[in-house]
């Protein structure tokens, strides 16, 4: 989620009711809102180059709309996603421990951010303008029911729709195969857990870490430990922690066990859900050349 819209969530106003989805935060590029250093930064790289067609579309929509709008870069993976299952990097264990560094950092950004001091600055008013046009009037038009059985819809109007649209083509196949497989991460991860393969891998990684002097009997548990935001560890004290983590998983094998288990689980759940999964890569394959000459376009 943008950090703009994240603010018109927080707001209260938000008109959809899709799944909840990890906040952007890093601040954005001054030379991203006239597209030539972002459009440079994203040659060859398909993924910043979808999304930064997409921001362009949004900025151009909500222009003609009578706002501003400042192209946000992709959100940078914060520590569940670069690490969902264990740390298993020591380098940067040893740079950021579980990344509450980083974390603060994105936080001062974001309060820095220009969407967010456009939207805090409107009126009343105003801000219900602004969601009604970035997200749609009201959560009709778009819908995908989950693995879980949950369905969850969102408008199919508003400039972000009309962004997806014109660089997807099918937005309602767009919507459904982003949601389902979306739900299919956090699947796979409660999978991998349960496994019994994961379970035994534990035990040894839970001796080398009582070893080093830190009785955790899982990475959830060391990571929640020292990231505690009513609790605040010193950043060395988070550094020894994710290192020794980042160690045992190495030592104990339990980086190897969640590797695998965790390809493992993305082919099964992908033939579980062939559709959304396929038309995710298709959507994408057939957006990237439309994509290309938007940046260019606007670069």
């Amino acid at each position: 989620m943008h950090r703009w819209k994240l603010a018109l969530l927080t707001a209260g106003l938000l008109a959809t009711t899709a799944t909840g989805c990890a906040g952007g935060t890093s601040a954005p590029d001054p030379a991203a809102r006239v597209g030539g250093s972002a459009a440079h930064r994203a040659a060859g790289d398909p993924q910043r180059t979808l999304h930064l067609a997409e921001q362009l579309l949004v900025r151009t929509c909500m222009t003609k709309r009578g706002h501003e709008y400042w192209v946000e870069p992709p959100p940078p993976k914060d520590l569940a996603a670069r690490f969902p299952l264990v740390v298993d990097d020591p380098a940067w264990a040893r740079a950021h421990g579980y990344g509450t560094d980083l974390r603060r950092r994105r936080e001062a950004e974001v309060r820095a951010d220009p969407n967010q001091k456009y939207f805090r600055s409107a009126s009343a008013a105003n801000r219900s303008d602004l969601v009604r046009d970035l997200n749609g009037p009201e959560p009709r038009g778009l819908s995908a029911r989950l693995p879980n059985g949950m369905r969850v819809t969102h408008s199919d109007r508003g400039c972000q729709a009309a962004a997806q649209r014109e660089l997807y083509g099918d937005l309602k196949a767009w919507f459904r195969a982003t949601r389902v497989t979306g739900a299919l991460d956090g699947m796979r991860l409660g999978l991998v857990t349960a496994d019994k393969r994961y379970r035994t891998a534990l035990a040894p990684w839970a001796r080398c870490m009582r070893g080093k002097g830190h009785p955790y009997a899982d990475p959830a548990a060391s990571r929640a430990a020292a990231t505690r935001a009513d609790r605040p560890w010193p950043h060395a004290k988070e550094v020894r922690l994710a290192s020794a983590e980042a160690a045992c998983a190495a030592s104990s094998g339990l980086a190897d066990v969640a590797r695998a288990l965790n390809t493992e689980y993305r082919v099964e759940l992908g033939r579980r859900h062939p559709r959304e999964t396929a038309d995710l890569a298709r959507l994408r394959r057939e957006a990237l050349p439309r994509a290309r000459a938007i940046v260019a376009r606007e670069g």
